[in-house]
């Protein structure tokens, strides 16, 4: 019996009674309620990773079934291919590519009570489904999503489980058909490492707890209280484990109905009853889930269309729906909320959010809300500066008052720096530039050395080229609010910095990663790589959305930057490189799955050739989005992927957030129209059929730019398409085309000279070097001095006969580029060695010679430097040329458990005089802990006593496999290894 407590009863004295209501009976349709074509079932197939329990706009709690519990697909906790209810968690995340959440499992059952889960993986794959452990299977007929409902029946304990919610809370209804052993399990272990946790039980009807959990988010409080309107005869828990899973046992009758209310918070135990006892008026059903469905049809009113076909309506509200699932309100009613210094605070200037996915919702979601929630976004703006007064640095993607740290750049500034373009003000604007500056220049993730350069290079950092782009337009964004707000030195320092995108674009106009201080050899643009953030070449080549005038003329004019565009979505050949399991949605090169892809449809326009833009943009609303549940092609993120069909079904497109114009591409919907916060309707109308637009009236008069302002929209009025099946020349002029946001003179930007000629030599390397733009002059050294104007001029081709750093720097004018560092290294002619096993060939550090070239790898093995041996030992013989004494043989190998890279279990050493006949050295045995996090060096030695022999045999005894409680349980590790030592 677990330990009662009361203090938490004097919450509910007055707040909870107890209201009888049908079991079955379902809200009707009417001709505004537009949450009737909401299928949250839409995602929950495929990767889309979303869930289908109920929430309200913005709503702090998700309740709903758990199916799936482990691996990529199982994101949200349930995938529609499934057909096992383990539980109903209160929390989850929707669509993301990564686990976390699941908080507070409830599980209503009969029978005998069953202590642990029947989910069973191998890997990240489901295994099925042990009945020995609790869950139940149900039949997908039964099933019910709609916004703010949820329902299923579970066969194996003859239950109707049914859920509906409010803001912070939800209400859960079961109707058993049999009533034998009726209980109710309550799991605080389910999903994430359990750090800590409570139960108490407050009286009869109630029970209250907390847990924090480590998964995604290192740092996770949750408190929740529970109450039932039946009393409990008892609460049982299993030995040992008091405090994290109990039954609660129920005195039921066939047919009857129980009811549970769930209340949590991030706070306390005390924000969790308040937050129940001020949203849940008894337990009335009903009630709640008609609210829940009022609340839906308010928030998808605020975007009306009529016209075009039923299913279209289903894919627009639904997409809509996902896009107002998160941020998710995050503070108690009384206003408390979690911070990102682990203290509680008190909002007292709007309400605080979390679950930011900036990286992907930047690009269409947040635009979106610039339009239908100006005041939201000032209150997600508030939420930032707070996390900034309290983590020291923006969010980049915040999860439950933690920053994760996942994906890269820094693009909260984009969403600061549109939403004060587009008029929303009510937010302290300096202190956000402040924070925004700060954050662009802390000393991580690469950003000292582009500061330094203007630029990554491959060698320096992993994504170099993601990270350079990205990097470039939020510094532009920082500008854009500097320049608003007169710092003039902040604005041209940050649009300096925001045009060093060009030292990545090679002269097929392609962005072409660097590494030390040369093209990187064999690229493909094709080629998914760690130069990339979950992308490749061509799905990267087009992001310079702040500066794409400048962009154009980079490539070489406007003929081949249009041919790029075709060349990438007309491409025949497939991916190549690492699997990479975000890039899905493929039309040619471009991957609609994966957001970096999202915006360049639109780039057509921008290159006079709108009618492009409108046959792509019809054909990815149609190919890419459905009314199933495999309707999405990626992840949803968040609702960036739904967000992106909303505002391109509506005609129009945030290419630069940051600046306030939209580009046109082709309307859905014979008629849509925004409800504006300031009363305002802005309609947009398509009259004739087909993508095609042949003109366009804004109020009535003739409108023949291919893009428009926000504060058109903002102002209201009608657009007026006239459409056709056929392309005309409709916004094809020049002056026609949509503006771009350049704000830095290019003649002040110079850009780095590449080097060209081997890293690795033996007798002698020539080396080069070619300026990527005009300059008046290439200064260089070889003394490790930086040039300048005294050093001598490049006048061609440079031999080298021992290693050598050159250095490298243009000038225009009073204008210098950065310093480009060229190393040329001399490899020692005695040693070679041959490897049985080849290295995977994302790891292979330029071949074996990277082994014996005397340059060890640094802390982060993406960069190149190290061999990685996937499912197999490293196992190599190094020719000393001749025999010698020997003293010591080592190897360095790194250990990031993270990503699936282990010590090896030993390093065994045997020598030769003939390469025929061995006799060992030694071995060595690894100390590694295999739990411990983080990149992880060490060298393993054996000492060789002097013995001669020519050859030397090394042999990294391989795990193979990941271990039994390793995330990656049942697939191969990796050993990484470099550099290996003969003494």
């Amino acid at each position: 019996m677990l330990y009662r407590s009361i203090m938490l009863a004097a919450a509910w004295a007055a707040a909870l009674s107890v209201v009888s209501a049908p079991v079955f009976a379902a809200p009707a349709a009417a001709p505004s309620d537009l949450a009737r074509y909401v299928n949250p079932m839409v995602g929950t197939g495929g990767h889309g990773h979303t869930f289908p329990g109920p929430t309200l706009p913005f709503g702090m709690i998700q309740p709903g079934p758990d199916t799936r519990l482990t691996g990529w697909d199982g994101s949200s906790g349930y995938h529609d291919s499934d057909r096992v209810v383990y539980g109903f968690s209160h929390t989850h995340l929707s669509g993301t590519g990564v686990s976390d959440y699941g908080d507070v499992l409830l599980l209503p059952a009969t029978g005998k009570v069953k202590w642990v889960s029947g989910y069973r993986y191998k890997g990240e794959d489901p295994l099925p489904f042990d009945a020995s452990g609790y869950g139940s299977q149900f039949d997908k007929a039964s099933e019910r999503a709609e916004a703010g409902y949820y329902g299923v029946t579970l066969k194996d304990y003859g239950i109707k489980a049914e859920i509906t919610t409010t803001l912070r809370t939800a209400l859960h209804r079961w109707t058993f058909a049999r009533a034998e052993q009726a209980h109710v399990m309550l799991d605080l272990s389910h999903r994430g490492e359990l750090l800590a946790s409570g139960l108490n039980v407050i009286d009869d009807y109630t029970v209250a707890g907390w847990r924090r959990t480590k998964a995604w988010a290192a740092h996770r409080p949750v408190y929740f209280i529970i109450r039932f309107d039946h009393p409990f005869k008892r609460v049982t828990g299993p030995i040992g484990q008091e405090q994290i899973k109990a039954a609660l046992a129920f005195d039921l009758k066939a047919g009857e109905v129980l009811q549970a209310q769930v209340g949590i918070s991030a706070v306390d135990s005390q924000g969790a009853a308040a937050n129940l006892a001020a949203e849940q008026k008894g337990f009335a059903f009903e009630r709640v889930r008609q609210q829940a469905r009022a609340a839906w049809n308010r928030q998808l009113g605020r975007i009306e269309v009529e016209g075009s076909s039923e299913k279209d309506k289903r894919v627009f509200y639904t997409a809509l729906y996902h896009s107002f699932v998160q941020p998710n309100t995050f503070q108690d009613v009384d206003g408390r909320y979690y911070g990102r210094d682990g203290r509680v605070h008190q909002s007292r200037d709007g309400t605080r959010y979390s679950v930011f996915s900036l990286w992907d919702t930047f690009r269409a979601a947040h635009p979106l809300y610039s339009i239908v929630e100006r005041r939201r976004s000032a209150d997600f703006i508030k939420t930032f500066i707070a996390q900034f007064k309290e983590g020291g640095r923006l969010p980049v993607w915040e999860l439950w008052g933690n920053e994760t740290d996942c994906m890269i750049a820094y693009h909260v500034v984009s969403v600061i720096a549109d939403a004060y373009a587009k008029g929303i003000r009510n937010f302290d604007a300096r202190a956000a530039l402040e924070a925004m500056v700060k954050t662009a220049e802390v000393d991580k993730y690469g950003l000292t050395t582009y500061r330094k350069q203007g630029y990554l290079q491959g060698d320096e950092e992993a994504e170099s080229v993601s990270k350079t782009l990205e990097y470039a337009y939020d510094d532009w964004c920082i500008a854009v609010l500097a320049t608003a707000l007169g710092e003039k030195e902040i604005a041209q320092r940050f649009a300096a910095r925001a045009e060093g995108w060009r030292n990545l674009i090679d002269e097929k106009g392609h962005v072409h990663p660097r590494a030390k201080g040369r093209w990187m050899e064999g690229y493909d643009p094709a080629e998914v790589s760690v130069n990339f953030t979950e992308a490749n070449g061509w799905q990267y080549g087009f992001f310079v959305p702040h500066n794409i005038a400048g962009f154009i003329a980079r490539v070489g004019g406007n003929e081949k930057f249009l041919q790029l565009l075709d060349d990438c979505f007309n491409a025949q050949q497939g991916l190549s490189g690492r699997h990479q399991v975000d890039i899905t949605g493929l039309v040619g090169q471009y991957a609609h799955g994966n957001e970096p892809s999202h915006h360049m449809a639109y780039l057509y326009a921008f290159g006079g050739q709108p009618w492009k833009t409108q046959a792509l943009v019809k054909r990815l609303m149609d190919e890419m989005y459905d009314d199933t549940p495999d309707g999405l092609a990626g992840n949803e993120d968040c609702g960036q992927m739904s967000a992106w069909y909303v505002m391109s079904a509506l005609g129009l497109y945030s290419v630069t957030p940051g600046q306030p114009d939209y580009v046109i591409g082709t309307p859905r919907f014979r008629r849509a129209t925004i409800h504006l916060e300031n009363g305002k309707r802005f309609t947009i109308r398509a009259d004739g059929s087909g993508p095609y637009v042949q003109g366009a009236k804004l109020n009535g008069k003739p409108w023949s730019p291919v893009w428009l302002s926000h504060t058109a929209i903002m102002q209201g009025g009608e657009l007026r398409f006239s459409m056709a099946a056929t392309p005309s020349q409709w916004g094809s002029a020049v002056a026609d085309r949509p503006r771009t946001g350049q704000v830095q003179t290019a003649e002040a930007v110079v850009l780095a000279p590449v080097a060209s000629g081997p890293y690795r030599f033996k007798e002698s390397a020539v080396l080069d070097a070619q300026a990527l733009e005009a300059v008046d002059a290439i200064h260089y050294s070889t003394d490790g001095t930086v040039p300048d104007a005294a050093s001598p001029r490049w006048q061609g081709p440079l031999t080298v006969q021992a290693s050598t750093m050159l250095k490298l720097r243009a000038r225009r004018g009073q204008y210098w580029s950065p310093v480009t560092e060229a190393p040329a290294v001399k490899l020692s002619e005695q040693l070679k060695i041959a490897l049985r096993y080849a290295p995977n060939p994302q790891y292979a550090a330029g071949g074996a010679a990277a082994l014996v070239d005397g340059i060890r790898g640094g802390n982060d093995f993406r960069l190149g430097g190290w061999l990685g041996f996937y499912g197999t030992d490293l196992d190599g013989v190094i020719d000393l040329g001749e025999p010698r004494a020997l003293k010591r043989v080592a190897v360095n190998f790194l250990q990031d458990q993270n990503s699936w890279i282990f010590m090896p279990r030993a390093l065994e050493v045997e020598a030769s005089s003939d390469g025929k006949l061995w006799f060992a050295l030694g071995s060595a045995a690894n100390q590694v802990d295999e739990h411990a996090d983080g990149s992880i060096i060490r060298e393993l030695a054996v000492a060789a006593d002097g013995k001669v022999a020519r050859y030397v045999r090394v042999r990294g005894v391989a795990p193979v496999w990941c271990p039994d409680w390793h995330k990656g349980q049942g697939n191969r590790s990796f050993i990484f290894a470099d550099e290996i030592t003969v003494e």
